[in-house]
């Protein structure tokens, strides 16, 4: 969706490179390298979903910030250092300075399976619940995509145990499949699961240059 009235912001939160998939048992330039494709290849997923007007990748990186640029996302710096649930936070109010009229959805940003059509699935039903809601990690522990009705109801409480606290504070978690949303990455084996389901451009060519 080009426009930016109704539907979506998405915000992606993007560590730097440097510092990104830590727990990838690579060397450090590989580790780099799956971490930007994983990034890229989320914010193209979310950009050609068709309840999403504008994704706003949230990132301290320049280069980073122009790789976002050149798919189309809007980027902002990450102003809480440490703190995603605060850069989140802050992210969501500058969202709603520039695109009032919108939702909030935060999405993390190493989905490299993600498909257009499972992130408009999700974000179809969060429209219909009454308040925040979210969605599970394939493990069942975590949170890949955190949704409010409102800038004023969004609270992500990202972190560990996530899914736990996303519903002590109310939220609903999201049914569906959802495969390529749920297979967040995190080690090596992960990053094979997601590529049973189908990498994105980016991740495809690094996973098969690297040979995971």
């Amino acid at each position: 969706m080009s426009g930016a009235s109704g539907g979506w912001v998405c915000l992606v939160p993007a560590k730097p490179p440097s510092v990104g998939k830590s727990r990838l048992a690579l060397p450090d330039e590989a580790r780099r390298e799956l971490a930007t494709a994983f990034a890229l290849d989320t914010a193209s997923a979310a950009r050609l979903a068709s309840r999403v007007a504008v994704v706003l990748a949230v990132t301290d990186d320049a280069r980073f910030a122009d790789r976002f640029a050149m798919l189309g996302c809007r980027v902002v710096p990450d102003g809480v250092g440490g703190d995603l649930n605060g850069s989140l936070v802050q992210a969501a109010a500058e969202a709603r300075r520039r695109w009032p009229d919108l939702r909030p959805v935060a999405l993390c940003a190493d989905l490299p399976a993600l498909r257009p059509a499972d992130l408009d699935e999700a974000l179809a039903a969060a429209e219909d619940v009454d308040g925040p809601s979210y969605v599970v990690d394939a493990d069942g522990v975590g949170t890949t995509l955190y949704a409010a009705p409102s800038y004023d109801g969004f609270a992500p409480r990202f972190g560990g145990g996530s899914a736990v606290a996303h519903t002590a504070a109310g939220a609903t978690p999201l049914g569906g499949v959802l495969a390529g949303l749920r297979r967040d990455v995190d080690t090596a084996a992960d990053v094979r699961t997601a590529a049973a389901l189908g990498l994105g451009a980016h991740s495809a060519a690094a996973v098969a240059r690297l040979e995971i």
